[in-house]
């Protein structure tokens, strides 16, 4: 029975989709603009892996991507290009592709573009304004009337008046309130043609947060089951996606919502502004791009995610142990029996929110016992296990080959092993088992073995 945590409820739900048997995903992709960064890439490997276990568990999934390729920075990078937005959002739609390719992300079945949906959301914003929840400001662009659409502030947990006080919002003249937000954004004259549509209150473009209320519910209906995308989002676009969605269909929008942690460096949060910003292909040239996936999920999917090249390096370091036990045991071909033994403790972590660090600490344990007795067998279901992740599935020899060789003795010292061992059980004293999990799950990712005992003592071991 899968639980997963819904950010609206604030608490793990069991997943019961609104179809049987069918899972319908929406996650908010990318605005092409640039090339994608580490943040980026997490969302494309967190949903895949949702995706990908979603399927193994026996669910048809519906998984829709969006790619939103009209909007401020767009136009203006277009215009500091001298290049038509289109040429500049195919180009980096393209190197999207690229970057999610070479790290093991599956295609989704459908990948929207917003400019292909603007009648749709044209359409929303009229039903918005027959239910006296839009209107035309003084600058004629059309706005969301926060204040006549209850229990705004659901998802983010905030009052009206905290909102006001404490959110940047969008400036517009007369705006009823300074929280309404733009649906119709009107022409201005130093705006491209084409970055323009005909509408029933003259030229102009959708705002930003109309566009997934529209592409998602074309493409999963009114309802469904699943809304993910990374925590920055929360507020305000899911918030306003709720409340417009909900507003003019009149129908529950989404059952959970799934948002991904930050990516950080030196704990600060990942940002061009403060110049710690990594680009996919920057990292990727100097990693192999599944050493990027492992490190992204051995991370819980809502835990901060703290880039740095030691991190990448302990992944490399890791990964290169699960590969050198296929190397050494050829392994043979194996359907898990998901109801026994290291498949049953897989199937656990995984159904417990898509608890990575947990389920990866169990091919750490097949990879040992691989080695240990060189059975063929084991060897065949630690591969079995982890290509649900979208892991160790090439070539062992050519994934070793490729990776920098490891000094013998290379990883953590004693006394760094000491104080994760010390960390992970004030975690557990303090009740924070996400955090002891995910300690316990790097520290067997380095080949450390814990056995817990009576009294708070934990002994440990090399593997």
């Amino acid at each position: 029975m899968l639980q997963i945590f819904d950010s609206l409820a604030r608490d793990r739900r069991v997943l019961v989709p609104i179809e049987p048997g069918h899972v319908r995903l929406y996650v908010c992709g990318m605005t092409v603009y640039d090339d994608c960064h580490l943040g980026h890439a997490r969302v494309l490997v967190v949903f895949d892996m949702v995706v990908r276990w979603l399927r193994t568990s026996g669910y048809r999934v519906t998984y829709v991507r969006n790619v939103t390729d009209i909007d401020d920075k767009i136009i203006r990078r277009a215009g500091e290009n001298g290049e038509s937005i289109r040429a500049l959002t195919d180009r980096y739609i393209a190197r999207m592709h690229e970057d999610a390719t070479a790290l093991g992300v599956l295609p989704p079945d459908h990948e929207p573009r917003a400019t292909d949906y603007v009648a749709d959301m044209q359409s929303l914003i009229e039903q918005l304004e027959h239910n006296g929840l839009a209107y035309v400001a003084g600058n004629r662009d059309v706005c969301f009337h926060v204040r006549a659409f209850p229990g705004y502030g659901r998802l983010s947990g905030k009052t009206l008046d905290d909102l006001r006080a404490g959110e940047r919002v969008e400036p517009a003249e007369g705006k009823r309130d300074p929280l309404d937000f733009v649906l119709w954004k009107q022409a201005k004259p130093e705006e491209p043609e084409e970055a323009q549509w005909p509408s029933r209150w003259g030229r102009g473009r959708p705002g930003w947060h109309i566009e997934c209320s529209a592409m998602s519910t074309r493409l999963l209906g009114p309802s469904f089951d699943i809304h993910g995308g990374g925590a920055d989002l929360q507020f305000p676009h899911h918030e306003n996606e709720i409340a417009q969605s909900e507003g003019a269909l009149g129908k529950p929008f989404v059952n959970i919502w799934m948002h991904n942690g930050f990516v950080r460096v030196d704990n600060e949060k990942m940002s061009k502004s403060l110049g710690n910003f990594f680009t996919v292909r920057d990292i990727l040239a100097r990693y192999q791009p599944e050493v990027v996936r492992f490190f992204i999920l051995r991370a819980h999917y809502r835990s901060p995610l703290n880039y740095s090249d030691q991190h990448l390096d302990d992944a490399r370091s890791a990964l290169t142990r699960l590969y050198t036990a296929l190397q050494h045991t050829a392994p043979s071909p194996t359907d898990p029996d998901w109801k026994v033994g290291a498949a049953a403790r897989f199937v656990s972590a995984m159904n417990d929110d898509f608890n990575t660090p947990e389920a990866i600490a169990v091919l750490f344990d097949l990879a040992t016992e691989a080695n240990r007795s060189r059975s063929a067998e084991t060897a065949g279901l630690l591969k079995a296990l982890a290509a649900t992740l979208g892991l160790l599935q090439s070539d062992p020899d050519r994934f070793l080959k490729a990776a920098p060789s490891q000094p013998e003795g290379v990883g953590l010292s004693d006394a760094e092993i000491e104080a994760r061992i010390a960390a992970r059980l004030a975690a557990k004293k303090d009740r924070d088992f996400a955090l002891a999990d995910r300690l316990r799950a790097e520290l067997s990712a380095s080949g450390i073995v814990l056995e817990d005992r009576a009294g708070g003592i934990t002994d440990w071991r090399r593997a």
